[in-house]
């Protein structure tokens, strides 16, 4: 299966992990490039660009439609949310973003851990969500 990894950039350690352990179970993991130089740290430039203005970053590399794209060409995306800010499991607005274009394009949406609480769209996120997997990526194989 193909899966689109959506999460903040602030995880990307922690999301090439999971993008090396799809592989290992024979899934397709897709996302962009660049989250191998911000997990290791080798995308200096990026990541000072990040700090500098994240939004005007995004808008700059054409991150959101790159990943728009990406989810198109995929069959699912895998959202990984880890606790940030003091929020577990969160997700942020470009996150919510890629989980609505998968949405409506109807590709099946995964989440690593449950919907955060402690935000005001978490309506929207059960509304769009086809399973929690709990961090357990076997699930993904047993759903298909």
């Amino acid at each position: 299966m193909k899966i689109t990894l959506c999460g903040s950039i602030k995880f990307a350690d922690k999301i090439v992990d999971i993008y090396h352990e799809l592989e290992r179970l024979r899934h397709e993991p897709l996302m962009h490039k660049e989250m191998f130089g911000l997990a290791d740290g080798s995308a200096q430039e990026l990541i000072k660009e990040v700090a500098k203005d994240h939004g005007e970053t995004k808008r700059k590399h054409g991150f959101i439609k790159w990943w728009y794209n990406c989810i198109l060409n995929s069959d699912a995306i895998l959202v990984c949310n880890f606790t940030k800010n003091d929020i577990e499991n969160y997700v942020g607005g470009n996150t919510l973003m890629e989980i609505g274009f998968a949405h409506v394009h109807d590709k099946k949406i995964f989440l690593l851990n449950p919907v955060p609480t402690a935000v005001g769209y978490a309506d929207e996120i059960n509304a769009m969500v086809d399973m929690v997997i709990d961090r357990d990526l076997m699930r993904i194989t047993h759903s298909i």
